[in-house]
């Protein structure tokens, strides 16, 4: 349930992002569908890949608001405070009704979900020799999985250090 109203919410946002006149309102708005992504990650029970979303999604929010603040600023100056404060209230009511049922969803600690934690948990110090069991899952059973998260996190923070460093612009001259 909570899974189609989160598919609907991040449906809803990225028509509001094509559809929409301003440029931050549509950064905004596909913010929003990156965020609900993350969200139905961790209701489908990948906390990984949400952390992983999440940490991307900031980082190119970052870029592009950074991009586009420039170019829009009259739309944020305008005087349309009321719009924006409304807008931003009801998108925190919306990410936090949908951030508790995600996490209410999540099992208690310490307890497998799944039949393949449990096979971590009962032979990973046998397999991998390993004293740390999850530094052994991490590296041994999920490497390829940990290597391609960590490439798209280095990736994502290069992107951000080449978009917000100042050496060697171009300053327009106006």
């Amino acid at each position: 349930m909570e899974l189609k109203l989160l598919l609907l919410f991040m449906i809803f946002a990225g028509i509001v992002a094509v559809e929409i006149k301003d440029l931050l309102s549509s950064v905004i708005a596909v913010g929003a569908v990156g965020l609900g992504l993350s969200l139905a990650f961790l209701i489908l029970k990948a906390p990984d890949l949400a952390i992983t979303q999440l940490v991307v999604e900031i980082l190119c929010l970052i870029i592009l608001i950074r991009a586009t603040i420039k170019k829009d600023l009259p739309f944020s100056t305008s005087g349309r405070w009321l719009f924006n404060t409304i807008s931003t209230i009801v998108f925190i009511v919306l990410f936090l009704f949908f951030s508790y049922f995600a996490l209410r969803q999540l099992p208690l600690f310490g307890s497998p979900i799944m039949r393949v934690s449990q096979n971590y948990i009962e032979e990973g110090l046998n397999k991998t020799g390993a004293t740390n069991l999850i530094s052994s899952i991490i590296l041994d059973f999920r490497a390829y999985d940990t290597l391609g998260e960590a490439t798209v996190l280095f990736t994502a923070v290069i992107g951000v250090l080449a978009v917000i460093r100042k050496i060697g612009r171009i300053k327009n001259e106006r």
